[in-house]
Protein backbone atom coordinates (compact mmCIF):
# COMPACT_ATOMS: atom_id res chain seq x y z
CA UNK A 1 0.00 0.00 0.00
CA UNK A 2 1.31 3.29 -0.80
CA UNK A 3 0.00 6.52 0.93
CA UNK A 4 -0.16 9.88 -1.07
CA UNK A 5 0.25 12.23 1.31
CA UNK A 6 3.09 12.92 2.91
CA UNK A 7 3.60 12.23 6.39
CA UNK A 8 6.32 13.91 9.10
CA UNK A 9 8.18 12.72 11.85
CA UNK A 10 8.88 15.18 15.10
CA UNK A 11 11.15 15.41 18.29
CA UNK A 12 10.90 18.30 20.92
CA UNK A 13 12.63 19.40 24.09
CA UNK A 14 13.43 22.39 26.50
CA UNK A 15 16.47 23.46 27.00
CA UNK A 16 17.38 25.77 30.03
CA UNK A 17 18.99 28.45 28.14
CA UNK A 18 18.28 31.67 26.31
CA UNK A 19 16.68 31.29 23.22
CA UNK A 20 19.65 32.99 21.62
CA UNK A 21 22.36 30.74 22.91
CA UNK A 22 20.46 27.60 21.62
CA UNK A 23 19.32 29.41 17.72
CA UNK A 24 23.01 29.52 17.95
CA UNK A 25 23.97 25.88 18.43
CA UNK A 26 22.14 25.37 15.35
CA UNK A 27 23.49 28.05 13.29
CA UNK A 28 27.35 27.70 13.95
CA UNK A 29 28.88 24.87 13.48
CA UNK A 30 31.56 25.35 16.15
CA UNK A 31 29.02 24.49 18.37
CA UNK A 32 26.74 22.30 16.53
CA UNK A 33 29.64 19.68 15.95
CA UNK A 34 29.76 19.13 20.02
CA UNK A 35 26.75 17.21 19.59
CA UNK A 36 25.92 16.12 15.91
CA UNK A 37 27.63 15.46 12.78
CA UNK A 38 31.28 16.33 12.84
CA UNK A 39 32.02 18.92 10.05
CA UNK A 40 30.48 21.53 7.90
CA UNK A 41 31.50 23.54 5.36
CA UNK A 42 30.17 26.66 6.79
CA UNK A 43 27.55 27.83 9.44
CA UNK A 44 24.31 27.91 8.12
CA UNK A 45 22.98 30.95 5.89
CA UNK A 46 19.57 31.68 4.13
CA UNK A 47 19.63 30.51 0.31
CA UNK A 48 23.27 29.00 0.85
CA UNK A 49 23.72 24.78 0.52
CA UNK A 50 26.23 22.89 3.16
CA UNK A 51 27.59 20.03 3.29
CA UNK A 52 27.17 18.09 6.96
CA UNK A 53 29.19 15.29 7.50
CA UNK A 54 29.31 12.49 10.11
CA UNK A 55 33.04 11.06 9.82
CA UNK A 56 32.20 8.28 12.49
CA UNK A 57 29.90 6.84 10.00
CA UNK A 58 32.44 6.48 7.17
CA UNK A 59 32.23 10.20 6.28
CA UNK A 60 28.82 10.27 5.73
CA UNK A 61 27.77 13.39 4.30
CA UNK A 62 23.92 15.45 3.71
CA UNK A 63 23.98 18.68 1.61
CA UNK A 64 21.25 21.03 3.47
CA UNK A 65 19.61 24.13 1.58
CA UNK A 66 18.97 26.53 3.80
CA UNK A 67 15.34 27.57 2.84
CA UNK A 68 14.68 29.59 5.53
CA UNK A 69 16.03 31.44 9.06
CA UNK A 70 14.20 33.68 11.19
CA UNK A 71 16.38 34.87 13.94
CA UNK A 72 15.50 32.81 17.18
CA UNK A 73 12.46 31.51 15.84
CA UNK A 74 13.05 29.27 12.42
CA UNK A 75 15.21 27.45 10.47
CA UNK A 76 14.16 25.48 7.63
CA UNK A 77 16.40 23.72 5.65
CA UNK A 78 15.72 20.73 2.95
CA UNK A 79 17.60 17.50 3.60
CA UNK A 80 19.56 15.69 1.25
CA UNK A 81 18.21 16.53 -2.79
CA UNK A 82 14.75 14.95 -2.01
CA UNK A 83 12.75 18.74 -1.91
CA UNK A 84 10.17 17.17 0.05
CA UNK A 85 12.46 16.43 2.45
CA UNK A 86 12.16 19.60 4.73
CA UNK A 87 13.47 20.00 8.15
CA UNK A 88 12.01 22.92 10.54
CA UNK A 89 13.84 23.84 13.38
CA UNK A 90 11.47 25.96 15.63
CA UNK A 91 12.43 27.91 18.77
CA UNK A 92 9.90 29.00 21.60
CA UNK A 93 11.28 31.40 24.26
CA UNK A 94 9.32 30.53 27.72
CA UNK A 95 11.41 32.98 29.60
CA UNK A 96 14.72 34.43 30.06
CA UNK A 97 16.45 30.80 30.15
CA UNK A 98 14.44 28.60 28.66
CA UNK A 99 13.65 27.47 24.81
CA UNK A 100 11.90 25.01 23.77
CA UNK A 101 12.82 23.57 20.62
CA UNK A 102 10.82 21.60 17.99
CA UNK A 103 12.51 19.94 15.29
CA UNK A 104 10.07 18.62 12.39
CA UNK A 105 11.13 16.54 9.82
CA UNK A 106 8.47 16.88 6.78
CA UNK A 107 8.28 14.35 3.03
CA UNK A 108 8.23 11.11 4.63
CA UNK A 109 6.57 9.07 2.05
CA UNK A 110 5.96 5.12 1.18
CA UNK A 111 4.05 2.36 1.92
CA UNK A 112 3.02 1.83 5.65
CA UNK A 113 6.04 -0.24 6.57
CA UNK A 114 8.69 2.12 5.49
CA UNK A 115 6.67 5.53 6.76
CA UNK A 116 6.86 3.34 10.07
CA UNK A 117 10.75 3.19 9.91
CA UNK A 118 11.08 6.23 8.34
CA UNK A 119 9.34 8.12 11.58
CA UNK A 120 10.92 6.12 14.16
CA UNK A 121 14.67 6.28 12.95
CA UNK A 122 13.87 10.09 12.20
CA UNK A 123 12.21 10.54 15.63
CA UNK A 124 15.29 8.57 17.77
CA UNK A 125 17.29 10.60 15.65
CA UNK A 126 16.26 14.16 16.29
CA UNK A 127 15.42 13.03 19.90
CA UNK A 128 19.40 12.24 20.48
CA UNK A 129 20.14 15.73 19.05
CA UNK A 130 18.25 17.44 21.12
CA UNK A 131 19.37 15.70 24.26
CA UNK A 132 22.90 15.96 23.26
CA UNK A 133 22.40 19.36 22.53
CA UNK A 134 20.67 19.98 26.50
CA UNK A 135 23.68 18.06 27.27
CA UNK A 136 26.26 20.24 26.23
CA UNK A 137 24.30 23.75 26.71
CA UNK A 138 22.92 22.92 29.89
CA UNK A 139 26.05 21.14 31.68
CA UNK A 140 29.26 21.69 29.15
CA UNK A 141 28.94 17.54 28.98
CA UNK A 142 29.57 16.19 25.03
CA UNK A 143 27.53 12.84 25.65
CA UNK A 144 28.59 11.72 21.91
CA UNK A 145 25.19 10.40 22.00
CA UNK A 146 24.90 10.59 17.95
CA UNK A 147 28.30 8.74 17.39
CA UNK A 148 27.49 5.97 20.14
CA UNK A 149 23.94 5.30 18.14
CA UNK A 150 25.88 3.06 15.71
CA UNK A 151 28.68 1.33 17.13
CA UNK A 152 31.18 0.59 14.63
CA UNK A 153 31.60 -2.92 16.08
CA UNK A 154 28.17 -3.68 15.61
CA UNK A 155 28.21 -2.53 11.86
CA UNK A 156 31.14 -3.29 10.57
CA UNK A 157 30.66 -6.19 7.68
Amino acid sequence: MTIDNTTYAEAAMLINKPIATVFQAFINPEITTKFWFTKASASLEEGKSIDWNWEMYGNHTVTVKVLTIKENELIAIQWGDNEQNIVEFEFNNLGESKTFVTITFNGIQGRVDELCSQIRDTTEGFTLVLAGLKAYLEHNIQLNLVADRFPAELTEA
